[in-house]
């Protein structure tokens, strides 16, 4: 974890492009720069908020413990299929499909 706590502390340009190729972005030199100094100061308020003792805070799973938020889960009817695909580009009634442009690895 200390490694973890040091790491966050030094961003370079170097590690934002490494991050844009993971994220197959195309960066300009302006935005690597702007990107490295935007994203080391989320780093550094990450650290701080991690920073903070919160021994005393009961652990909860969502921040509305012990609320119930949710409706209660009753089959209804819903939209007929041939109304979903009606507008549809390419659509299949029959099957219930429609097709839709690729937009990755187009």
């Amino acid at each position: 974890m200390e490694w973890y706590h040091r790491r966050m502390a030094v961003l370079t340009v170097a590690d934002v492009e490494r991050i844009a190729a993971l994220a197959l972005l195309e960066l300009t030199d302006d935005e690597k720069q702007l990107f490295t100094r935007q994203l080391a100061d989320i780093l550094d308020y990450a650290q701080q908020v991690q920073a903070i003792d919160t021994s005393g805070v009961p652990a909860t799973a969502h921040v509305h413990a012990g609320q119930r938020t949710e409706r209660d889960d009753e089959p209804r009817a819903s939209l007929p299929v041939e109304e979903a695909v009606a507008n549809a580009p390419d659509a299949n009634a029959d099957a219930g499909l429609f097709r839709v442009p690729r937009v990755i690895g187009g």
